[in-house]
């Protein structure tokens, strides 16, 4: 076990060898990290958080009492080959919440940065996460899911294998997900349906009014007229808003669609 001077750990925690501890980490009571696990400077195990590697967790995040963090894939195809589990920095992970390594050897499950996980949230293995995300209670990820920077993961909300969650999305509480969510948008339901442009959360990060305009008119077109996906897709990419940087996003994602979208 590597550690410095700064570091802290209760007497109570078990630490294995393999594990190594950045500069100020403070492991609390009835921590147990074994394996193959790299803590970065700053973070803090509150206490009964479990870790188990390989997994590599950058700066500054916090977890909460009975975290799983780095377990093998729930997936029954995996066979005890190696696989990864990869965190960013400054992130908050609540109360039970449990975040899984890939299943294919080699293959990474990887969060970003200053994400919020509330209590019970679950990340399945091969899941890809961006920055600034949040899940609030019990949001839940199968594998192979993508989610955006900045989008949002309402309470007791379950997401299918291999959906995409596009950036500054919103997804409303108990709702049930099996197509992609397009970015931009608010999503509520079950069947999940698009509702209308998330202004409140572009508004934050002050997205000019010429481009909310542009937003509301492509979610009218796109989801609210009479055209069907493909007609109203092929419509927007001629459309006089087609040029605006969100607009041209949209569309992207919409295009490289595997599974459909929510509309």
């Amino acid at each position: 076990m590597a550690l410095t001077t700064q570091t802290e750990i209760h007497s109570t925690a078990i630490v294995g060898p393999d594990v190594e501890l950045g500069v100020d980490v403070v492991v609390g009571p009835y921590c147990v990290l074994e394996g193959s696990v790299r803590v970065g400077d700053g973070c803090r195990l509150h206490s009964h958080v479990a870790m188990c590697g390989p997994t590599e967790i950058g700066a500054r995040n916090q977890f909460f009492p009975f975290c799983s963090i780095g377990q093998q894939s729930q997936d029954l195809k995996y066979s005890v080959e190696p696989t990864f589990l990869i965190i960013g920095d400054d992130n908050t992970f609540r109360e039970c919440v449990t975040v899984n390594r890939a299943t294919g050897a080699g293959d990474a499950t990887r969060v970003g940065s200053h994400c919020n996980f509330l209590a019970y949230s679950h990340i399945a293995h091969d899941c890809v996460v961006g920055d600034h995300v949040i899940f609030s209670n019990n949001g839940t990820l199968a594998g192979h899911v993508m989610v955006e920077d900045r989008a949002i993961i309402g309470g007791l909300t379950a997401v299918h294998q291999f959906c995409r969650i596009g950036q500054f999305a919103i997804v409303g509480g108990c709702t049930k997900i099996v197509q992609d969510v397009p970015p931009f948008m608010i999503v509520d339901g079950n069947p999940a349906k698009v509702r209308g442009v998330n202004t409140v959360g572009l508004g934050r990060v002050e997205t000019a009014a010429a481009e909310l305009d542009s937003l509301k008119k492509a979610f009218k077109l796109l989801f609210r007229s009479d055209q069907n996906f493909t007609q109203a897709v092929s419509s927007l990419r001629i459309s006089d808003i087609a040029g605006c940087d969100k607009v041209d996003y949209l569309v992207k994602f919409l295009m490289a669609s595997e599974r459909g979208v929510c509309r």
